[in-house]
């Protein structure tokens, strides 16, 4: 059985939160900051900033370490990426 999608609030919520309480700590152990931008069509968009905006591994945290810890805890997650202003 397939569990329901969650509503686009709910998964504003659990994103945040998970993002609050699991990845945000482990980013500034580190020197850097990750912020959430908006999620669209399950993809989360984030900004790196701090010692991640110039670390040559951002993109590695930013697949093998957020994303992999918001798609295990939240199953509607498809990916993340970095939010890029046009």
């Amino acid at each position: 059985m397939v569990a329901p999608t969650l509503s686009n609030e709910a998964l504003l919520e659990r994103v945040t939160m998970i993002m609050d309480e699991k990845i945000r700590p482990l980013i500034e152990r580190d020197g850097g900051k990750i912020s959430f931008h908006h999620i669209e069509n399950g993809i989360v968009f984030v900004q790196l900033s701090g010692a991640c905006s110039t670390c040559a591994a951002a993109n590695i945290t930013l697949k093998s370490g957020v994303e992999r810890i918001l798609r295990k805890e939240i199953r509607d997650v498809k990916s993340v990426r970095m939010y890029e202003e046009v």
